[in-house]
Parts: C-alpha cells; structure tokens; sequence
C-alpha cells in the first residue's frame, strides 16, 4: 500500500515531494489572539507549581527516612515523568504564545513527538505498577516487605521506562512513515499523532488502524488490571472490621484513583476516539489540561491527601527555620 503511494506521489508530484516535511508551523491558538496572552500568564504559572510540587515529591522522597518505601518510589518516578512530559512541551509553547514565530525543525518535531510518548506511554505502565503496590499493602499487607522487595521496586520502574520506550518507537517510526509531501501547518501546540495524521496527502486508513490497533492495547490492559486490583483492594478493605482501618485502606488508594482517572479519562479522549469524529480545537484543549494541568495537580494530591507527605515538608520546613 505504501509503496503504491509513494510511486503515485513521486509520479504526480516529483521525487523531491516524497516526504518533504522539513519543519512545521504550529498553529496552536493563533485563531484566539487574546487568549494567548491569557494562556501565557496561567500556563506559566501552571508550570513553574508542577516545577516545584514534583521536585518537593523527589526532595522529600530522598530526605526523610520515613519516605525512603517502595510506594514514595515510586511517586518519585511518577513525579521525574511529570516534570520531564511537561518541560517536552510547555517550554516551547510559552515561546509561541508570546511570538510571532511559531515554526519548529523536522528534528525537534520527531523529538518532541518521541519523547512526548515515551513519558506518556511510561505513565500509563508506572501507574498500573502503583496500582499493584496499594493492592498488596492493603490485600497482602503481612507479605508486603517480602514482596515489594526493593529490587523488585527498581525492576518494576526500569520496565515501565523500557516499554514506554518501545511503545514510543513504534508509534514514532509508524507515524513519520506515512507520506507528508511538503505540508507543514499543524492545527495544534505540539507534534502529536492525531493532527501529524492530518498532514498526510495519501488514505493513512491502514496507518491508523496500524495506530489504533497498538494505542487500544497501551491503556486498556492496564485500565483493566487496575480496575481489576481496585476490586480486590475494596473488597479486601470492607473486610475490615473498624472505621479506622476501612479509612486508612481507602485512603491508600483514594489519591492513586484520582491520579488515574485524571490521566487515564483524558488519554483515552484524544487517543481512543475515531480520526473522523476528532476535533482539532477540544483536542487542543484536551490537551493542554492532560499535559500541563495533571502535572500540577498530582503532587496536590498526593500532598492534600498523604499524612507523611505533609507530614515530612512539616519536618524540613521547620528544620530549615531552626536552622536559621
């Protein structure tokens, strides 16, 4: 199929057509002149909250001991994936927002795309990984030393970054396959799958389903398995005889829950719909609220709702006073 394209393309509009996309013009919300004032101010202000919540989560995880467990590990992880998926794509459209020039390279457009995925589709796999540590604080709470063994813990993260790597190989090398024949504009604030696609000057039907086909796997298996372990944790916590206890194994995972629908509801939007129902302006902002406002709020969370969180940031703030 692809090849037969590619001849069509060559034949009608010359060899140096093929694939000519050198760089790309990212129209982000040019049509909303006002309201990209109105962005910068929020985004940035949005930006530099996720800059310091996620880097307190990592700072508190490493000074106190009490923190030093395989469930603030694994926080920390998720709090370095938030900092690193919000600095692919924030910085570069601050710039945007407040300059004319909104055009970026061929190399910093695959980059961006690239590692954009690779943080997102790491999310998804360390979330499913947390899910499984609540599960057995609160189901295998007598074993839970025994099996959250620390190298355990690292095996665990090491595989989540190492398939949202392949998953974000793949996704890369699929979508730059599909030829673009010198069509640069793309209707939103950063190289993402949906509007690349649109660029296309050939039927992508079969790139799509390609797409499709591996974007349903990524989320839904562990969608399931983690609606499949919360099951098992509400069942478990039930059983528990005091109100104390229910609380303490509901707020477990109350924090974890809202982290997943969060990122989860909003993934499955703009990822899992059909190309033909998809609208270029709610995925823009669809967008923005899933990499830019899910940062920010998930140190809120787990900061609102972790008694040795707050806790801990108690402790070194008011180690850092005495000091002085």
């Amino acid at each position: 199929m692809l090849d037969l394209d590619r001849k069509h393309i060559v034949r009608k509009y010359g060899p140096e057509k093929w694939n000519s996309f050198t760089g790309a013009i990212l129209l982000g919300f040019s049509d909303w002149p006002q309201l990209e004032r109105v962005l910068f101010v929020v985004l940035l202000i949005f930006y530099l909250l996720t800059l310091l919540g996620s880097t307190s989560i990592i700072a508190l995880s490493r000074l106190d001991p009490h923190l030093q467990t395989p469930m603030y590990f694994f926080l920390s992880n998720l709090s370095f994936l938030d900092l690193c998926y919000t600095t692919s794509t924030v910085p570069q459209l601050l710039v945007h927002l407040r300059g004319a020039d909104k055009s970026t390279s061929f190399d910093a457009c695959v980059a961006q795309l690239f590692v954009s995925l690779w943080f997102g589709s790491t999310e998804c796999i360390l979330l499913l990984v947390m899910a499984f540590d609540h599960y057995t604080a609160v189901c295998r709470p007598l074993h839970y030393t025994v099996i959250m063994h620390p190298r355990l813990c690292a095996l665990l993260a090491s595989a989540s970054w190492f398939l949202g790597f392949a998953n974000s190989s793949l996704h890369t090398v699929l979508t730059f396959l599909v030829p673009l024949c010198g069509r640069n504009k793309i209707d939103h604030f950063f190289c993402e799958i949906p509007p690349l696609l649109k660029l296309a000057c050939v039927d992508t039907t079969v790139n799509e389903s390609e797409l499709f086909s591996v974007r349903v796997i990524i989320p839904l298996i562990p969608v399931a398995l983690i609606t499949f372990s919360y099951g098992h944790i509400v069942r478990a916590a039930l059983r528990i005889k005091s109100v104390s206890g229910q609380r303490k194994g509901f707020g477990t995972c109350g924090s974890h829950f809202t982290v997943v629908s969060l990122f989860y509801g909003t993934g499955i939007y703009i990822y899992l719909q059909p190309s033909n129902n998809y609208s270029q302006d709610q995925g823009k902002f669809i967008s923005v609220f899933y990499t830019i406002v899910t940062p920010v709020v998930n140190p809120v969370i787990y900061t609102l709702w972790n008694k040795n969180v707050t806790g801990a940031m108690k402790k070194v703030l008011c180690r850092g006073y005495d000091s002085r």
